[in-house]
């Protein structure tokens, strides 16, 4: 964990203390609940304090050894350079800005409550990708898994080049 992880978490942890002091337990609860960035930015700084803590911070979560470190910003570049091998069109923001929108940076992200859900085929991973789609689309040389993060993105640009010419043209769900 980074110094400034720490200090960001220190002061959530004072915020709440404060909360607590001065409103009581009421506010205790409102105020120690994170909001969904903070959260995810929590999950994600965990994850990776966990992989680089176990000595495994170059390899995807199937064990495939990369060169890339084994978070968020290590998965995009490793996918981008399947993706530029592929000729699959796509840049780093457009894939960081439809991540954290679909599952704030989780790879184990499931969308259990949507239409796709409803219909056994819950969205999976990064970029929220259900297995029929992951199955067409997935790309050559990454893993056979909707969850693992380099998969998953690869497999889900390559679906948004076809649909929609990159993934940098994606605002939206997709």
């Amino acid at each position: 964990m980074t110094m400034t992880t720490r200090t960001r978490i220190a002061r959530l942890r004072t915020l709440g203390l404060t909360g607590i002091a001065t409103t009581g337990a009421a506010a205790a609860a409102i105020t120690l609940m994170p909001t969904n960035a903070q959260a995810a930015e929590m999950t994600q700084v965990h994850a990776t304090s966990v992989v680089k803590a176990s000595g495994s911070d170059t390899r995807t979560t199937s064990g495939q050894q990369t060169g890339y470190g084994n978070n968020l910003d290590g998965w995009i570049k490793q996918s981008l350079q399947i993706m530029k091998a592929k000729g699959i069109p796509g840049s780093y923001e457009g894939l960081k800005r439809n991540i954290m929108r679909e599952s704030g940076g989780n790879p184990n992200a499931q969308n259990n409550w949507d239409v796709n859900a409803r219909q056994g085929t819950p969205s999976k991973g990064l970029l929220q990708v259900i297995d029929p789609t992951f199955n067409a689309y997935h790309v050559a040389g990454t893993a056979q898994s909707v969850t693992d993060p380099v998969a998953n993105i690869t497999a889900a640009a390559n679906y948004a080049a076809h649909r929609y010419g990159s993934i940098d043209n994606v605002n939206s769900a997709y």
